[in-house]
C-alpha cells in the first residue's frame, strides 16, 4: 500500500489546572500496516468527553492514566481501509477507542461495526455511543426511576444529561435539568421536553429546586459535582438515589476535589449515592443500542452533536467542554466520510 503519514496528539505533560496546548505534542509517523488479526482504521470523527481530563492525571482511577508520550485516549468512528481479519472488510465503518490520531491499527475485538444508513456517524459517538449508554445504564440500572417520580440531572444540556432527561420522560417521570445559559435551558424545555430547566448561571439554584421539586428529588443524576451536588443533597426525597457520573466542575482544580458538605442528608433520607462507570456494562451495550435506537426511530429521543473540523484544533476544541461553549455532544471531525 502507499505509505501514509499518521498525525497524532500525544500527552507531553501532566496538566496543572486547565489543559494548555503545551501539554500536548503534535507528532507524525508512517502508518503501520496491520498484521494478521488486525485492521487499519482511518479516523473520521473523534469523541471529546470530560472524562479525558481525568485520564490525563496520574493516579488510581477506573482506567490507567494516559502515559507521557502516549497517543491521547479517545473514542472514534473510522473506516476500515485494510483488514487482516475476516470479521471486517475494507469499507466497513467502526467504533472503537483508537485515540487522537488520523490512523490506528486495532484488533477486531476492539472495534464494533456501525451502520451509517441507520444514523449519521457522529450519533454513534453520542446518543448511540458511550454518552447514551452512560445515561441509559446510569439512570435505569442505578437511579431506578419509577413513573411519577422526579428526576433531576445536572449538566443537562450535555451529551449524557440530555439523554438522561429524555429517558426520564419516556419512563413517565418529571425531568428537571440544570444547565448554564438561557439558550441551553430553552433547548431542554422546548426541544427535549424537560418539565423544568434551571439556569445555574442566573438563578438561585437552591430556591429553583425547591420550587421545581416540592416533594423532593427522587433521582439525582450528577455530572458536575461541587456546589450543585451539595445543593441537590438538601432537596432529597425519602429513599432518593444519587447517581455519580462525573464532576466536571472539579476536573481543572489545582486543589483537592471538594466533597459534599451535606452528605448527612443521605442518612436522614435513607438515600443512596452510587458511582457508575459505563465500561462495567460493556456486555449489555447491544441492549442499550436497540432500546435507544427504537426510541429515536419513534421520535421520543433526540440527539444533537456539535461538530468541529480539524485534527489540528484538538487542544482548543477540547477546552470547549470546560467553558460550556459546545451545544450538544462535542465531536471533532478528522476526515470526510
Amino acid at each position: 500500500m502507499t505509505t501514509l503519514v499518521n498525525h497524532q496528539w500525544r500527552l507531553a505533560a501532566r496538566p496543572a489546572g486547565a489543559v494548555k496546548r503545551s501539554d500536548w505534542s503534535f507528532t507524525e509517523e508512517p502508518v503501520t500496516a496491520p498484521a494478521d488479526g488486525q485492521v487499519l482504521v482511518k479516523t473520521l470523527y473523534l469523541s471529546l468527553d470530560p472524562a479525558m481530563r481525568g485520564w490525563m492525571n496520574e493516579g488510581k482511577s477506573y482506567v490507567p492514566p494516559v502515559g507521557i508520550g502516549e497517543v491521547m485516549r479517545a473514542g472514534a468512528i473510522g473506516e476500515v481501509i485494510e483488514s487482516k481479519d475476516p470479521a471486517f472488510r475494507q469499507g466497513d465503518f467502526v467504533n472503537g477507542v483508537t485515540g487522537v490520531q488520523e490512523y490506528a491499527v486495532a484488533t477486531a475485538k476492539q472495534l464494533v461495526r456501525v451502520d451509517p444508513k441507520l444514523a449519521p456517524l457522529p450519533v454513534y459517538l453520542s446518543t448511540l455511543g458511550m454518552p447514551g449508554f452512560t445515561a441509559y445504564f446510569g439512570l435505569l440500572d442505578v437511579g431506578k426511576p419509577e413513573a411519577g417520580q422526579t428526576v433531576v440531572v445536572s449538566g443537562a444540556a450535555g451529551a449524557v444529561g440530555a439523554v438522561v432527561g429524555q429517558i426520564a420522560r419516556i419512563k413517565g417521570c418529571r425531568a428537571i435539568g440544570i444547565a448554564g445559559g438561557a439558550d441551553k435551558c430553552r433547548y431542554l424545555t422546548q426541544e427535549l421536553g424537560f418539565d423544568v430547566a434551571i439556569d445555574y448561571k442566573s438563578a438561585d439554584v437552591k430556591a429553583a429546586l425547591r420550587d421545581a421539586c416540592p416533594n423532593g428529588i427522587d433521582v439525582y443524576f450528577d455530572n458536575v459535582g461541587g456546589d450543585i451536588l451539595d445543593i441537590a443533597l438538601t432537596r432529597l426525597a425519602r429513599h432518593a438515589r444519587i447517581v455519580i457520573c462525573g464532576a466536571i466542575s472539579q476536573y481543572n482544580n489545582t486543589t483537592p476535589v471538594r466533597g459534599p458538605a451535606n452528605y448527612l442528608s443521605l442518612l436522614v433520607n435513607r438515600a443512596s449515592m452510587t458511582g457508575m462507570v459505563v465500561f462495567d456494562y460493556a456486555k449489555r451495550y447491544p441492549e442499550a443500542t436497540r432500546e435507544l435506537a427504537a426510541w429515536m426511530a419513534a421520535g421520543k429521543l433526540k440527539s444533537r452533536e456539535h461538530v468541529v473540523e480539524g485534527l489540528a484544533t484538538f487542544p482548543e476544541t477540547l477546552q470547549m467542554l470546560f467553558s460550556g461553549a459546545n451545544q450538544g455532544k462535542l465531536v471533532l471531525k478528522v476526515a470526510s466520510e
